[in-house]
């Protein structure tokens, strides 16, 4: 059995990055560590059904294409750990392979990301945002609420070709936070006066359990700031808007309907999983695409990816270098270097 000491990395994993996290979930997070740090053990047969769960499906059709479904599950992390394990949840480095895979596979035509996801860590969030839109310039990438699709789950989904919301859907919750405890009154409480020792200046800012200077504080909002940053400009180029319009709409923090949703811009059209997989897999009935009835027409799945930010937004925007590689990308796609 696991001690307390080894799930010490588990709690430095949840405070030493920024969450892009629903709110319900939070608690939930602290309800896994708090339990694992007691000394429960996770269940093994539950684990493995949400590791079998997380596994890549084909969907074939009648022409002998594939499509790709990739399900993104529970909270999101780096990769896999203790915490990921025991939660059932995601990890976008499994994710970044099994997307690669997918994209490498000539037999794989459409990839479709089946989301239940309140988001999670942000951590690997943006490179894999990265990895989205480059598959995209290759093969078509559609993203679908199956039923929650929100925070560090929709960050990277925005680059898909077109995000889906079942009926039921949540989506959204576009913000990152973290947390500082201050447990100085609890402590003089129990008689505990912490000392700590260091060494660099800033090393220990927060670590005695009290408040946190003005300094500190600038310091950790200007993280999460920039933390942010990087998820608005990522947004913003995978739906083809400016960043001001991610930060003055689209929720601004909040999970929508999949009506509010699709009226905010979030999402392009509002249909199931089957429904969307009927659509996107040539069948025996139809032997083509088509369309169901009712759904609303996709705002632009067949546009090229967007290019960068705007002057007035560029700090939010994506940095030139990997905007000059993706152009090159598309360059070779046009060319047909690219399959």
């Amino acid at each position: 059995m696991r001690t307390a000491a080894h799930y010490d990395h588990l709690i430095a994993f949840a405070l030493e990055h920024p969450w892009a996290l629903t709110a319900s979930m939070r608690s939930i997070v602290v309800g896994i560590l708090a339990a694992r740090l007691a000394g429960e053990e996770p269940d093994v047969a539950v684990l493995a059904a949400a590791r079998e769960a997380r596994a890549t499906r084909a969907v074939p059709s009648v022409d002998g294409a594939v499509t790709a479904v990739i399900p993104i599950q529970g909270v999101l992390a780096p990769r896999m750990n203790l915490f990921s394990d025991m939660s059932g949840g995601t990890t976008f480095d499994a994710l970044t392979k099994q997307l690669q895979a997918a994209v490498a596979d000539p037999q794989v035509k459409t990839i479709v990301f089946d989301v239940d996801s309140p988001g999670g860590n942000v951590a690997g969030a943006s490179e894999f945002a990265r990895e989205v839109l480059r598959a995209r310039t290759i093969k078509r990438i559609v993203a679908q609420s199956n039923h929650l699709l929100a925070s560090a789950a929709y960050w990277p989904m925005a680059g898909a070709t077109e995000i889906v919301a079942s009926p039921s859907s949540l989506v959204g919750a576009i913000g990152v936070y973290t947390l500082h405890d201050d447990i100085s009154a609890a402590l003089e409480q129990k008689g505990i006066k912490r000392e700590v020792l260091s060494a660099g200046k800033y090393k220990a800012e927060g670590a005695d359990g009290g408040p946190l200077s003005d300094e500190a504080r600038a310091h950790i909002q200007g993280l999460v700031d920039g933390t942010y940053g990087r998820f608005v400009g990522d947004v913003a180029k995978g739906r083809g808007v400016k960043p001001s319009e991610i930060r003055n709409g689209f929720g601004q923090g909040r999970t929508l309907s999949a009506e509010a949703a699709l009226e905010a811009g979030l999402i392009d059209r509002i249909a199931t999983l089957d429904e969307t997989l009927a659509r996107v897999t040539p069948s025996a009935r139809s032997g083509a695409l088509r369309a169901e009835d009712g759904e609303t027409p996709p705002r632009h799945t067949d546009q090229e990816p967007p290019l960068a930010a705007t002057s007035q937004d560029a700090g939010a925007g994506p940095d030139p270098s990997l905007i000059d590689f993706e152009q090159r990308v598309l360059a070779l796609a046009r060319k047909g270097c690219l399959t």
